[in-house]
């Protein structure tokens, strides 16, 4: 540990960051201003959706779409690279993030008017915006990678609007060594995970094996909602922290935390 960061609230403590590596640098950065030692281990990998048709032809046709819900940053920012390479966005068209995140990337990406819930980031709270109350005869674009959660669609057509997907991503499971991580928990040099989504839970499971689950069942892992919480319990891990929101609320709920086991 380097002398300067003697004292900070996250001296020397290994923290695996699980998000995509696209997405982990901003986390990365704010463990380190605390003097955290962020560990980088991807159990999400985005790729492209194997067939560009259907998406390109829905882009194709925003100029018909009343709303355009973007359900991740990944969504945010594959999707606005697609829209980018065939058009720009429609004047007229209302564009809805799923929470903050979803939101930053998309004034990254030059888009302005953002809609998005302030208390929570997920699809429950989009389906509170006024925007959506009534949708009767509006057509939607929701930008997503392929499956996931059919909340949004179901409840958006019981509401009489006319949904479409646009899915403009998959993700998959990398292929990785783990055995520098299992050692790593072994010595207790990591010692806690940061995983932001159920199915990114499910993967670091399996990725670890029987050799690794034990002792991922031992150690903190950090979630940013009490359904990633409720996913990892079924798994057996025992020690599961509900974060407050955002990068920032993570880093927070993670300096209470070890400021209280320090």
């Amino acid at each position: 540990m380097a002398e300067a960061d003697r004292g900070l609230p996250l001296a020397g403590r290994g923290i695996v960051i699980t998000r995509p590596v696209a997405q982990a640098q901003p986390l990365a950065r704010l463990i380190e201003a605390l003097g955290g030692r962020p560990i980088l281990f991807p159990v999400i990998e985005i790729v492209d959706v194997p067939d560009r048709t259907a998406v390109n032809a829905l882009i194709d046709r925003l100029d018909t779409f009343d709303i355009a819900i973007f359900v991740s940053p990944n969504a945010a920012m594959q999707a606005m690279a697609a829209i980018r390479a065939r058009r720009e966005l429609p004047p007229g068209l209302a564009v809805v993030a799923i929470g903050g995140g979803s939101a930053r990337e998309l004034e990254r990406q030059g888009v302005r008017s953002v809609v998005a819930p302030i208390s929570r980031s997920d699809s429950e709270a989009v389906l509170e915006l006024p925007l959506l109350h009534d949708v009767r005869g509006k057509h939607i674009a929701i930008f997503r990678g392929m499956g996931g959660r059919e909340l949004l669609r179901e409840a958006l057509s019981e509401r009489g609007g006319i949904v479409e997907y646009g899915e403009c991503y998959q993700r998959v499971r990398p292929g990785v060594d783990v055995r520098p991580l299992i050692e790593a928990l072994r010595l207790g040099t990591a010692e806690a995970f940061v995983c932001t989504s159920s199915e990114g839970v499910q993967n670091l499971y399996e990725m670890l094996g029987s050799a690794g689950q034990p002792l991922l069942r031992r150690t903190a892992v950090f979630v940013p909602h009490p359904r990633i919480a409720a996913a990892a319990g079924r798994l057996g891990i025992e020690r599961v922290i509900v974060t407050d929101r955002g990068d920032e609320g993570i880093v927070r709920t993670l300096r209470g935390h070890f400021s209280v086991v320090a």
